[in-house]
């Protein structure tokens, strides 16, 4: 008779997967060039910051870009409710995406909103819109901001 190690429960490899994910991500997307750059054309990358990839919408915890963003790729649609390590903590947010990208300060796409333009689209500062720290649902469509 052969004994065989014990199996891992499914929900412990699970966890171990989601929680290896925003690393592997942070780690592929290091050294990509940033959506935003400087008035003379290059890149305005700072120490903290993490490029945002050409297709996604990244919503950053901390003002300027900086820290570690949650990264949606436009096309697999939108977000009622924001995974918790983002939710109400989106400080800036940059949309790398050929849709636009809305935010909301409450979940399912209600309360207060900003839109954040298509291909390159920034907004670095939440405070100025009276969203800084409130993130909790993102909608990727093809309605340009400023239409209903």
């Amino acid at each position: 008779m052969k004994l065989l190690p014990p199996r891992r429960p499914r929900a412990s490899r699970t966890a171990l997967l989601a929680a290896a994910v925003p690393a592997v991500l942070a780690a592929s997307l290091t050294g990509l060039a940033p959506a935003h750059t400087t008035t003379t054309g290059a890149p305005a990358v700072a120490r903290d910051q993490i490029a945002c990839p050409r297709g996604f919408v990244c919503i950053y915890p901390d003002i300027n870009f900086n820290g570690q963003p949650y990264v949606k790729r436009a096309v697999d649609g939108s977000v009622r409710h924001l995974p918790d390590y983002i939710r109400g903590k989106g400080s800036s947010i940059i949309n790398n995406s050929s849709r636009t990208a809305r935010v909301y300060q409450k979940d399912n796409y209600f309360g207060r909103h900003v839109c954040v333009g298509r291909d390159g689209g920034t907004i670095s500062d939440l405070r100025s819109y009276q969203l800084n720290d409130t993130t909790h649902s993102l909608r990727n469509n093809d309605t340009p901001c400023g239409a209903s």
